[in-house]
């Protein structure tokens, strides 16, 4: 799971017989770091070795360890008879004729009309891609910042006129991160190898950040949305308490980092300032050397030399450094309050072993429809869409949105729609709603 990419030879061994039958509570068994198995379509998989070498990095495959994974991997895999020749090596057995193909809390109702939806959403061609669109999506995004750069050097560089700059080339950024984003879930090409070369150009040379670095990340986002320990958009470094869960076992243990009574309002300084500009930066710089992952810095290295290359002779370098980091400070607002809108409001819980829908849909919502909303957040404010289909186009995600609702409805799955604002302030009701909970455990319990 997590992107396709370089696998397995043909051929390769891996210890276990393939013609092994087991039980449900033996492929449970083996779901530690060193002995890890899955279940594909009823297939018994031993990737114990395997996930070491997971394109889409070593945590999201063994997210599933022990569990049935056929949805994931037909969620995250556009060529899945090109993936599964290299799943036969990994093949230990099946599942006994007497056990049941969903594990623990899945139903098997809600998987059998989901896999029929998904088959018929394949057949009406909403897997395919519209070429264009993306061409457009990048050429207005080289617009935004050669207009950028055009105005400083032809009508000089006033505080008026930088702060319109960096308005547009924080744009540019926003937009360009939405570009890569379906880059890198290989929902723009037919070929995996032509999607990941330009995840790095758009990603690296266009924003100056990883592509290995984000597959890793945001494919475990998608894997296990919303679950302490296995979604990394979750883990807030005990600088917040979210959800329902977390802050009472916090306040429990007394566990008090910060003061999280107040943690909505602290969140204007701390969240949307910091996360581009500092952490993920950190971030990126850190994974990039300690993987030893010289393309990658190769990508990232090019942004900035072109972004100096114009900002320097305008500038100097202290007032380029000044500049970046302003741009940063505007896009970062805009990334996690389209970003948070969708899941911080939502249920965010331990693992509870869910069907692909149920755990999807619990995990996100929509935002309403408008050519704004589509625009300013990629689509994103189909949500919903996205997690249950992340190689599908954006452009698609509105005609599959009715589908979606109706199996959701026929099976009293919550199907939540927001408007933009009532989305954006139900991300400050929650923080409010999680740090009240931790205050009252951490005072009574």
């Amino acid at each position: 799971m997590g992107g396709g990419g370089q696998l397995t030879k043909p051929g390769e061994q891996v210890n276990g017989r393939a013609g092994g039958v087991y039980t449900w509570q033996e492929v449970q068994s083996h779901c530690s770091r060193s002995d890890q198995w899955l279940v594909i379509d009823r297939k018994v998989y031993n990737i114990t070795q395997w996930a070491k070498r997971h394109p889409g990095g070593i945590r999201v495959i063994s997210h599933y360890a022990g569990e049935d994974a056929t949805e994931a991997f037909a969620a995250f895999h556009p060529d899945l008879k090109c993936v599964q020749n290299f799943l036969k090596p990994l093949l230990i057995g099946e599942l006994a004729a007497t056990e049941p193909s969903q594990d623990r809390n899945k139903s098997a109702t809600i998987v059998q009309d989901f896999h029929t939806l998904r088959t018929k959403v394949e057949s009406e061609g909403l897997f395919r891609a519209r070429p264009s669109f993306f061409c457009l999506h990048l050429g207005h995004i080289l617009l935004l910042e050669a207009l950028a750069w055009l105005i400083l050097w032809v009508w000089g560089t006033s505080w008026t006129l930088t702060f319109l700059c960096a308005v547009l080339l924080a744009t540019a950024q926003l937009q360009a991160g939405w570009l890569q984003h379906d880059f890198g879930h290989l929902s723009v090409l037919k070929k995996s190898g032509w999607n990941h070369l330009l995840h790095k150009f758009t990603i690296g040379h266009l924003k100056g950040a990883s592509a290995n670095w984000w597959n890793h990340r945001h494919y475990q986002h998608h894997a296990k949305p919303n679950i302490f320990s296995k979604d990394p958009d979750v883990n807030m470094l005990h600088v917040f308490v979210i959800g329902d869960t977390q802050p009472v076992e916090y306040g429990i243990k007394k566990i008090k980092y910060m003061p999280y009574h107040h943690q909505h309002q602290y969140f204007f300084l701390v969240g949307p300032p910091l996360l581009i500009p500092i952490y993920f930066h950190i971030q990126i710089i850190r994974t990039m050397i300690s993987r030893h992952d010289w393309v990658d810095l190769a990508w990232s290295l090019s942004y900035y030399l072109r972004y100096l290359c114009c900002s320097v002779p305008l500038y100097g370098l202290f007032g380029s450094v000044l500049l970046i980091s302003f741009v940063r400070f505007l896009e970062s607002h805009c990334f996690v309050w389209v970003t948070q809108m969708n899941h911080l409001p939502m249920n965010i819980d331990h693992e509870k072993h869910q069907d692909w829908l149920s755990m999807q849909l619990q995990a996100t919502c929509n935002i309403e429809q408008s050519p704004f909303n589509d625009w300013f957040s990629g689509h994103l404010n189909f949500q919903i869409e996205h997690h249950l289909f992340p190689t599908m186009p954006r452009h698609n995600y509105h005609r599959v949105a009715p589908l979606v609702r109706a199996l959701c409805e026929k099976h009293g799955v919550p199907y939540q729609v927001k408007t933009m604002w009532q989305g954006l302030a139900d991300v400050f009701r929650s923080l409010k709603n999680s740090g009240d909970l931790w205050l009252d455990a951490y005072l009574h319990k």
